[in-house]
């Protein structure tokens, strides 16, 4: 079954340009070790909460947006297998210093697909 592992984060708004870049970057080094798909996508009807909310899950910042970022591998064991190799691509990389974002507010997880329509 598909595993999906998904990320969120705070991007300053001007770096939109710059963050279309870096991601087009390294969705070629995940999909070199066996994703099928990744995507991005940028805030646009993303509320504000009171208790819980994305903005306050990355601690957005004013002038941000919040991104969300998916992953679509074949399985837990291609991902197991092609995430330490994509973040090795991306660490020997110049893309690694070059984030256009504060990763320190990324949050990020892994998720089993049990459920497809």
């Amino acid at each position: 079954m598909t595993y999906v592992d998904v990320m969120i984060c705070a991007v300053p708004e001007k770096n939109k340009e710059e963050f279309i870049e870096h991601s087009n970057n390294i969705i070629g080094l995940f999909k070199k070790h066996g994703a099928l798909a990744a995507a991005d996508f940028w805030q646009d009807d993303v509320p504000d909460g009171k208790l819980t909310s994305l903005p306050m899950a990355v601690k957005k910042e004013e002038g941000e947006v919040v991104v969300y970022s998916h992953i679509i591998w074949p399985s837990k064991k291609v991902r197991n297998e092609g995430m330490p190799k994509a973040m090795q691509d991306m660490e020997a990389s110049e893309e690694a210093h070059n984030m256009p974002f504060d990763g320190k507010r990324m949050i990020f997880g892994g998720f089993d697909q049990i459920v497809e329509g």
